[in-house]
Order: C-alpha cells, then sequence, then structure tokens
C-alpha cells in the first residue's frame, strides 16, 4: 500500500474589528506533516486595486491562496470600493469553475469597514462579534479573540494576544506575527 504523503499544515489568521480600526494578523509556520519548513512566512497582505486599501489573510495551499490572491485584486479592479461585491464575484467564480473548485485555501479580507471569510464552498461570511479567524489554530485565535473584545485591548492588541494564546495551543501555529491594520 503506498503511503500517503503528509498534508501541509499550519495558520492561523485573526481578523479584528474594534473601535473604527481592523487588524489582520497571521503566523508565520508553514508545516509539512510534524515537521515546520518555515517559520517566517508572510500570509496577510496589503493590496491597493483601484487605490482602495484593501487587507487580506490567507490559510491553506500558498499558492492556492495567492491563485485567489490574484483574482480577488482584479475583482477589487472591475468593482473599485466594493468588496463585497468582490469576494461574492470571486465565491462565485470559485465554486463554478472547474480549475478554481481544487484549490484548498481560505481568505479574510477587509476594506477597513466590512470583514469577510471566503471560502471555497461559496461562502462569503460576516462574521458576528466584529471577529473571523481561520486556519488550523482560527477556533483557538477566534475563541481567545471573542473573550477579549470587551477589555480595554484596542484591535491590534485582541489579535496579538488572541494568536499568542493559539500559538501556545496549536502545533501548526507559530508567534512569527505579520499584522497589518486598516
Amino acid at each position: 500500500m503506498a503511503e500517503e504523503f503528509p498534508g501541509w499544515h499550519g495558520t492561523t489568521i485573526i481578523g479584528v474589528r474594534k473601535d473604527g480600526k481592523v487588524v489582520v494578523a497571521g503566523d508565520g509556520q508553514v508545516s509539512l506533516g510534524p515537521t515546520v519548513i518555515k517559520g517566517t512566512a508572510t500570509k496577510v497582505r496589503k493590496l491597493r486595486p483601484g487605490g482602495h486599501d484593501v487587507i487580506a489573510g490567507f490559510a491553506g495551499s500558498t499558492a492556492d491562496a495567492f491563485t485567489l490572491l490574484e483574482r480577488l485584486e482584479a475583482k477589487l479592479e472591475a468593482t473599485p470600493g466594493q468588496l463585497q461585491r468582490a469576494c461574492v464575484e470571486l465565491a462565485k467564480d470559485w465554486r463554478t469553475d472547474k480549475y478554481l473548485q481544487k484549490l484548498e485555501a481560505m481568505l479574510i479580507v477587509t476594506d477597513g469597514s466590512a470583514l469577510y471569510v471566503v471560502t471555497g464552498a461559496g461562502d462569503v461570511l460576516e462574521p458576528e462579534h466584529d471577529v473571523a479567524a481561520i486556519g488550523s489554530g482560527g477556533n483557538y485565535a477566534l475563541a481567545a479573540a471573542r473573550a477579549l473584545m470587551d477589555s480595554e485591548l484596542d484591535a491590534e492588541a485582541v489579535a496579538r494576544k488572541a494568536m499568542g494564546i493559539a500559538a501556545d495551543i496549536c502545533v501548526y501555529t507559530n508567534g512569527n506575527l505579520t499584522v497589518e491594520m486598516i
């Protein structure tokens, strides 16, 4: 019987909206099975399609995520300043295009007012409680951030603290963060 190739694991991405600021933070770990391949990957990017700032964080296959980021950027250029419409169009393409259907990634995107999770199942979700998280440590980061939302901490501090908690629990998440704010 052939040995199954171990899957790529890793990544925790969180988006936090608080007091008029939105922060997207991601860890830097990429793992192959039980091995850390890289600890300093950048999984959160600032995009400027059509002069409008958008931050995107991705979890899943890196090549697939870059394909989705390029597609998102094209959708944003076609619909300047309309993040929701661009995300819905991307999700529709992702769900119906045979090539895109095979992509294994998820996105958290924001333009500073809206915050969305975009999935290959055709979902464009606006999270409750102003917190979204994806990836292997996403549930840990989400729970931690939701618990911290009523504190005096600002959006960046909530995101950093939640990511630290996720990194302490999830073996596929580390503390090397990329943090972007809008």
